[in-house]
């Protein structure tokens, strides 16, 4: 036992005593506390700092908040559909009687929203189309020159397929007043070539009747065409002969002699008659009086009225203002052809002014009983007649 007493020994020390004590000193321990609860509060403050920091990617950005000023933004004015929603309008240009009218030009007009317009033309089956149309009220402008314009508003639904109904154009006015003068003419023409393929038997003509129920009134120059035609159909010549023979066999107008010279002289003197009175009854005075020289078929009503009708029309003619007057053409052809006759009539034959009287009532009597033929006979015997419906003139 060792002699000191109160401190123990201490093995492990004693057999190295140069290793260093982990143990702080007092005066070293509070300032280690103090720097480390500053550097404890220096990083919290940095980590919320760098919380804090704006993302520049966030909308709240302030970087961004500038862009969104000063970037381009939509219009809440004219807000844009989406390509899915948009239609169609289409349609077509006709006129009254169905037929299609091509190069049409038509304006479509979004009254809704502030787009440009847009323009077609329609095509020769007359249609128009407009693709892509946003959903929406639209007005649709369709103009041609010579023609009215014409307007026409509508509703695209969303998607929509608007077929637009046939749209109808007018005649401007004061193009459809120089038209009417014009298809005047033109039905006046072509009802002239259907008169001068009628036939009576498919052989004598029967030009100058008219079947048609209005039929416009010939101009001047259709007059004489139409007396130009029916003095050289060799239907008149074979007449003529016709005539002429008979005159030779009863031995009329003796001044004239016998043999070919005779029958010449009296084939001459009919075929001249016929001549005459056409072209001076039919195309002269017709154009200079404005008075049409047609008969102009009935075909309606009670036998008595049709056979009034047909005598009266010996005398009386329609004028080209379409109303009945006086046929002053008629009987001062008859007139002027009887006077023309004493200068090729055998003198003993010509006998003054009552032959030109006499041819004056034969015309006019002959004119009665030919228009009879043609009221109740005639058109039972010409065949291939347009069809036409009659009522009374």
């Amino acid at each position: 036992m060792s002699g000191r007493i109160g401190k123990e020994s201490n093995p492990e020390r004693e057999a190295n005593p140069q290793r260093p004590s982990l143990a702080l000193p007092v005066r070293f321990t509070i300032p280690v506390v103090v720097f480390l609860l500053l550097f404890s509060f220096a990083v919290r403050a940095s980590s919320q700092q760098a919380d804090s920091a704006p993302d520049p990617t966030l909308p709240d950005a302030p970087q961004a908040q500038a862009e969104s000023r000063t970037s381009p933004q939509p219009s809440s004015d004219a807000p844009s559909a989406p390509a899915s929603s948009n239609g169609s309008i289409h349609g077509v240009i006709v006129d009254h009687d169905g037929a299609v009218y091509e190069g049409v030009h038509i304006t479509l007009i979004q009254t809704a929203i502030a787009a440009p317009a847009k323009t077609a033309t329609s095509d020769s089956n007359g249609r128009f189309q407009f693709t892509g149309v946003p959903p929406g009220p639209f007005q649709l402008t369709v103009t041609s020159e010579g023609f009215a314009t014409k307007v026409i508003q509508g509703l695209l639904h969303p998607g929509e397929n608007f077929e637009a109904p046939a749209i109808v154009l007018a005649f401007a006015t004061a193009t459809s007043e120089v038209q009417v003068t014009a298809s005047q003419v033109e039905v006046a023409q072509a009802q002239l070539k259907d008169e001068e393929q009628q036939r009576v038997f498919g052989v004598i003509p029967n030009f100058y009747v008219v079947y048609a129920p209005n039929a416009p009134p010939l101009n001047p120059r259709q007059k004489f065409h139409l007396a130009w035609r029916s003095s050289i159909d060799p239907v008149t010549f074979l007449a003529a002969g016709f005539f002429a023979g008979i005159e030779q066999a009863t031995n009329e107008f003796p001044g004239y002699g016998q043999g070919a010279q005779g029958y010449a002289k009296r084939f001459g003197a009919n075929y001249g008659d016929s001549f005459i009175s056409t072209m001076i009854g039919s195309a002269i005075l017709p154009s200079l009086l404005k008075q049409d020289p047609r008969y102009f078929y009935k075909g309606t009503g009670t036998i008595k009225s049709r056979i009034l009708y047909a005598i009266a029309n010996s005398v009386i003619c329609k004028g080209d203002n379409g109303k009945w007057q006086a046929n002053y053409s008629g009987l001062l052809g008859n007139l002027a052809g009887g006077g023309i006759s004493n200068l090729y009539y055998p003198a003993s034959d010509r006998n003054g002014v009552s032959l030109t009287f006499e041819n004056l009532g034969l015309g006019i009597a002959g004119s009665a009983a030919q228009n009879l033929f043609q009221e109740f006979l005639v058109r039972k015997l010409t065949p291939k007649l347009p069809s036409y419906s009659h009522s009374n003139p």
